[in-house]
């Protein structure tokens, strides 16, 4: 049994890059909380801070980008600034990433096996033939045939989508207490990305990992996640359980990213789009950023608008939200 404790706390999160034509406010006051065993989607369009937030709990936001502010604390450990000879035995170990571009986790002069096996012993004391044998079992679960022949290739004797896979392997060797997921699955068919998922749901639910899965693919959030982050312009809009927000929406915003799904509209209608485009994180409105897009803006929106409950662990941040449709 998952104890229901938070493994991943983070309040009033602030990371920004200071370029030469500004400050780029990318991620701007984001708290949110995952438990063990818990699957949480972080989803929004590009741009909205959600890999920015990846990178910032896991430490590897690069310069002209850095922490200003907040609290990230695992397994109420302080995480934001922590020196960098202490996140190696956190990184991989405890916290693992699966980055959208499997070439940011694999070193394309060095055969599989060589960095799977590192990974396992840089973190554990079990000999080489074990450690191959658990990359082994990994690189199977994952969906990778021959998983002995694979072993000793290299990376670039993978196709896209299996080089992601081997990504994701190396992510799970280590059954970490938290991964977090950058559209790993962007690149795999239906058939394999089908498959990654019910690996990473049945991780979760066996070990007590969390999973914070970011993307801005809402039909694979609605068959994986428990509860939802939606995020805009380096903020978090809205949240809740997955079922609430995308069966009864509250922000202007997540009505918007459900309605241009395809496959909401009669045959022979267009797709509908949220108008306009986002604002610039250099030069962000005062009030609620979504202001100009929104359908339901009033002179009210020109002030900043406060994350607000909704009861059953809804939270939203808007001054007029879609309440009355919900049943």
């Amino acid at each position: 049994m998952v104890e229901n404790v938070s493994i991943l706390a983070i309040e009033n999160l602030q990371t920004h890059f200071f370029t030469k034509a500004g400050v780029a406010k990318a991620v701007d006051g984001v708290s949110f909380s995952v438990k063990r065993g818990e699957i949480m989607g972080l989803v929004g369009e590009s741009g909205s801070g959600k890999t920015v937030t990846g990178f910032s709990i896991m430490g590897l936001v690069d310069p002209p980008g850095r922490i200003v502010g907040g609290s990230i604390k695992f397994r109420g450990r302080e995480l934001a600034n922590l020196p960098e000879r202490e996140w190696r035995a956190i990184r991989g170990s405890k916290i693992a990433m699966i980055f959208q571009d499997p070439m940011m986790t694999l070193n394309p002069v060095l055969r599989v096996d060589t960095q799977m096996i590192e990974a396992v012993q840089a973190h554990h004391n079990v000999t080489r033939n074990e450690a191959r044998q658990r990359a082994r079992d990994t690189l199977g679960r994952v969906g990778i045939a021959s998983p002995d022949e694979r072993l000793a290739s290299y990376p670039h004797q993978f196709s896209g989508g299996m080089r992601q896979r081997v990504a994701i392997a190396i992510a799970l060797l280590n059954k970490p207490d938290l991964i977090i997921a950058d559209e790993p699955t962007t690149a795999l068919d239906v058939t394999i990305q089908a498959q990654i998922l019910y690996e990473v749901q049945n991780l979760c639910r066996e070990t007590g990992t969390a999973l914070i899965w970011i993307t801005h693919d809402l039909a694979v959030i609605a068959g994986l996640a428990d509860r939802v982050c939606v995020m805009y312009a380096g903020r978090i809009v809205e949240e809740g359980q997955i079922d609430d927000v995308l069966d009864h929406p509250a922000h202007p915003y997540t009505v918007g990213l459900i309605n241009s799904v395809p496959g909401h509209q009669k045959r022979g209608e267009p797709l509908r789009q949220i108008p306009g485009m986002a604002p610039s994180l250099l030069n962000r409105p005062a009030g609620c950023a979504f202001a100009e897009r929104c359908d339901r803006s009033t002179d009210r929106c020109q002030l900043p608008p406060p994350m607000v409950g909704l009861g059953e662990g809804r939270l939203v941040r808007c001054i007029h939200p879609h309440v009355a449709e919900r049943v």
